[in-house]
C-alpha cells in the first residue's frame, strides 16, 4: 500500500470514528442522559464491532494511529492544571493519592481479566 494512500485511509477512518463520537454526543443530548457523549459513542462502536456492522478494517489504522499518540491529547490538560496552583496546594495530595490508588486498581483489575480470559481460551 503506498504511503499516500495509507494516510488517506488513516484520514477516512479518523473521521468515521469521529462521526461515531458525535452520534453519541447527539444522543447524549437529545436523551439528556448524565453520560458523557464519548462513553456513549465508544459503547456503540463496541456493539458495532461486537456484531459485525462495522468491520474492525475499516477502524484498525485510525484507532491505532489516535491510541498510540494518546499521550499528546494529555498535554493541553495538563498544562491547564499547572496554571492553578491552589489545586495542587490544597488537594494536591489527595488527587496524587487518587490518582495511583485508581491506576493501581485498573491494572489489578485489568490483569485479572486478561489471566480469566487467557485460562479460559487455554481451555478451549
Amino acid at each position: 500500500m503506498s504511503k499516500v494512500k495509507k494516510i488517506s485511509k488513516i484520514i477516512i477512518q479518523i473521521v468515521f470514528l469521529y462521526g461515531i463520537l458525535l452520534i453519541g454526543e447527539g444522543i447524549s443530548a437529545v436523551l439528556h442522559l448524565p453520560i458523557p457523549g464519548s462513553i456513549i459513542g465508544l459503547v456503540l462502536l463496541f456493539l458495532a464491532l461486537k456484531f459485525n456492522i462495522i468491520k474492525l478494517e475499516w477502524v484498525d489504522l485510525g484507532a491505532g494511529l489516535l491510541t498510540g499518540e494518546l499521550a499528546l491529547f494529555f498535554i493541553p490538560s495538563a498544562v491547564g492544571v499547572i496554571q492553578y496552583d491552589q489545586i495542587f496546594g490544597v488537594v494536591g495530595i489527595k488527587l496524587v493519592t487518587v490518582i495511583i490508588l485508581s491506576t493501581i486498581l485498573v491494572m489489578i483489575c485489568t490483569g485479572a481479566v486478561a489471566d480469566y480470559l487467557h485460562k479460559k481460551d487455554v481451555k478451549e
